[in-house]
């Protein structure tokens, strides 16, 4: 274990992700990306990057019956390395094949130089199988993240693979969720695991306040159009429908590019509903910018494992509708500038934008004060990162011998 001039222990840690940008798939969420350079100082990271591809047809139908041997291509990677690994799609074979994955980590970590102090899978249904069986076999401690939009998902598809998901959750020595209502779930169909829970904002680069400004001119939502389906533009759609029928026009701004299939589907479910403007892709600075002049911000998501663009409405001073039971439900219980809504009732949905649009100004003055607090702190990059290294040092328990 490496220490710094002070003296201080810099625990190694090995980062098993499938979100991590790389020579495969180079335009993945930089979401862990960023978590690591901030925390690059009090630990040192190193990261395997996953890819599933599939296999053809009629292989993927031959490992229905006989998986046979896992196979993995790799590249490096500036952290470590870049892998993709062969399954079936549709959650076919996934235990076997992530139990496959987990021995050929094993290897690739007893042929590295350095033995890393701590595994961390960065999914509990996915990267967990796998960082679970290799650390098993090596004795090294892992932690887990959870990805609610994910592990959800796969949770709801595969019942047949709880006990296997228990035993993942529960052999973790921390487990980062990226939101309460993920940790609610998991451990409502888990149980209670022994290993601590730090609960792990993700972190944006718009996360210095700006105090709200009054007047805006109506609400905006902002997601790249290829995602037009999980993120319900159909549902916001059919709220605004409501509204109208109610005589009520409240405009709505869509921010984000798209094009082909994904931008025609978006403009067929907004053509008739003239309260609706698709204004296209934005820069970080124009989106800042635009968020400054708007109401409130609006994104009823069928499933979010966090929803980054909620957190950076806030400090922009926008009050928020955000979906109940995904997303960042749970952080804002009962906040006046945040209303949670169930995002597939378009008449609760209709109602909430009513809401906000009615009281913007008491839900701004009461947002400019939430923007200066301890509880808005946490989302900031700093106090993420000290929670995210402390854990990770917790977890890997100061274990200098191999």
């Amino acid at each position: 274990m490496e220490t710094l001039e002070t003296g201080l222990e810099r625990p190694l840690i090995l980062h098993v992700s499938g979100d991590f940008p790389d020579p495969f798939e180079p335009f993945k969420t930089r979401v862990i990306e960023t978590l690591l350079a901030l925390t690059d100082i009090p630990v040192r990271h190193r990261v395997i990057s996953i890819n599933r591809v599939s296999p053809g047809r009629t292989a993927a139908f031959r490992q229905l019956f006989r998986p046979g041997d896992l196979t993995v291509q790799t590249q490096g990677l500036e952290r470590g390395l870049a892998l993709t690994y062969e399954a079936p799609s549709l959650g076919l074979r996934h235990r076997t094949r992530l139990l496959q994955l987990g021995d050929w980590l094993t290897e690739a970590i007893r042929a590295m130089p350095e033995r890393p102090d701590l595994i961390v899978g960065h999914k509990l249904t996915i990267e967990g199988i796998a960082v679970r069986r290799a650390a098993e076999a090596l004795r090294t401690p892992y932690a887990l993240a959870l990805q609610g939009g994910t592990d959800q998902k796969i949770m709801a598809f595969r019942p047949d693979l709880h006990e296997e998901f228990r035993r993942v959750l529960h052999g973790a020595e921390v487990i980062f969720p990226f939101a309460p209502w993920t940790w609610d779930y998991v451990v409502d169909a888990l149980g209670v695991p022994p290993g601590k829970s730090i609960s792990l904002p993700c972190p944006t680069d718009l996360d210095q306040p700006i105090a709200p400004r009054q007047g805006g001119d109506g609400l905006l939502s902002v997601f790249h159009l290829k995602s037009y389906k999980r993120k319900n533009l159909a549902g916001l759609a059919r709220s605004a429908q409501a509204l109208e029928d109610r005589g009520i026009s409240v405009p709505i701004c869509v921010v984000g590019g798209g094009e082909g299939e994904d931008l025609a589907a978006c403009e067929a479910l907004t053509k008739d509903r003239s309260s609706m403007t698709l204004a296209g892709a934005m820069n970080r600075e124009q989106l800042r910018d635009r968020m400054l002049t708007a109401s409130g911000f609006v994104l009823p998501s069928l499933r979010e494992s966090f929803g980054l663009v909620f957190i950076e409405a806030l400090f922009a001073g926008l009050p928020i509708i955000y979906p109940q039971g995904t997303a960042v439900d749970g952080y804002f219980d009962n906040a006046p500038f945040a209303l949670g809504v169930n995002a597939r009732d378009p008449a609760a949905l209709a109602d909430a934008m009513c809401q906000l649009m009615e009281n913007e100004a008491t839900m701004k003055t009461t947002l400019a004060d939430w923007q200066t607090s301890n509880a808005a702190k946490r989302f900031q990059r700093g106090s993420i990162a000290s929670e995210f290294a402390q854990g990770l040092t917790l977890a890997s328990g100061f274990r200098g011998a191999r």
